[in-house]
């Protein structure tokens, strides 16, 4: 299990810093920030003076190295647009984010999983034909397009909710919902295939032959198994909170972390973008991570070929 465990980090350290790498690289390439953040209309020399100031008149692979070092000493630098800590900026905005990605992801799992269960467990019947169109409906349709269809619905036709800002509660009720529909579609879906697989498997008939309840069956031998392959969505979905609220909070005006995001690459903010592609990545990395581990805590025969 140590050597497990040992192998999985490794590739979450490369990972993480393979994208840090492309992070840097597709910022310095997009633009210049003196010119984003000047204007076109300022002279050439306070131009030459902004790069100098934030050392972008160096090569790339000394800003590059310059950077790496500074991010193993904890200094993921300062905002070119607020003069303030990047990472501090970005922290600021973590608890409006989460606001929305925790019961978001709460209504995938409580909503979505259950719903794939019984549509399962009662298959080819009308509940089930209807979880399936509810769920191809939910994950097929983009973010936005949702996020833009419930505002048409709920606040323009109906005027029952505020189509953005974070004053009361009820704004958060759209950009949660637009938020959590597409992964209780995709939760269904994986759920229901996952217990239909189990279902038919010979120890699941076998139980039902010795005479054990129905209830029994279900809950000590079928849910177990199906869990299994379900727990590694629930991982990405864990990982995605922030990336997936990119979009979601700029369509609501919702001032989290994929808001400010928008703004610094509009910006050229690099420090800003930095620190939250970083941050992105690395609750990405250690979700799947952490359901890494937890596959070879449930399979021994992943830590058996992870030895080989």
């Amino acid at each position: 299990m140590l050597r497990f465990a040992s192998i999985r980090l490794l590739r979450a350290m490369i990972t993480i810093l393979a994208v840090l790498t492309f992070a840097f690289v597709v910022l310095r390439m997009s633009g210049d920030p003196a010119q984003v953040m000047l204007g076109p209309d300022v002279p050439q020399e306070s131009v030459d003076a902004f790069r100098k100031a934030w050392g972008l008149d160096q090569p790339l692979w000394i800003q590059y190295l310059a950077y790496i070092k500074a991010i193993f000493t904890g200094d993921f630098g300062v905002s070119m647009r607020d003069k303030a800590s990047a990472m501090q900026l970005v922290i600021d905005r973590i608890p409006a984010t989460l606001q929305l990605a925790i019961p978001a992801l709460f209504l995938k799992v409580v909503i979505g999983i259950p719903a794939g269960v019984y549509a399962a467990l009662h298959r080819q019947s009308a509940v089930d034909r209807g979880v399936i169109l509810a769920a191809i409906f939910g994950f097929t349709i983009p973010s936005f397009v949702m996020g833009l269809l419930l505002v048409l619905i709920f606040s323009i036709t109906l005027g029952l909710l505020p189509s953005g800002g974070q004053d009361t509660w009820q704004h958060g009720i759209l950009p949660t919902l637009t938020m959590s529909i597409g992964g209780i579609g995709i939760l269904a879906r994986f759920s229901r295939s996952a217990m239909i697989e189990v279902m038919s498997q010979p120890y699941i008939r076998t139980a039902s032959a010795k005479g054990m309840a129905w209830q029994d069956v279900v809950w000590r031998h079928a849910l177990p198994n199906a869990a299994v392959p379900i727990v590694t969505i629930v991982g990405f979905m864990v990982g995605s909170l922030i990336a997936g609220a990119v979009v979601v909070e700029s369509i609501f005006s919702w001032p989290g972390i994929g808001r400010l995001l928008v703004v610094s690459v509009t910006n050229r903010d690099l420090a800003v973008v930095q620190c939250i592609l970083l941050m992105i990545a690395a609750t990405m990395v250690v979700s799947n991570l952490i359901v890494d581990l937890l596959y070879g805590w449930l399979d021994p025969r992943l830590r058996a070929q992870s030895a080989h």
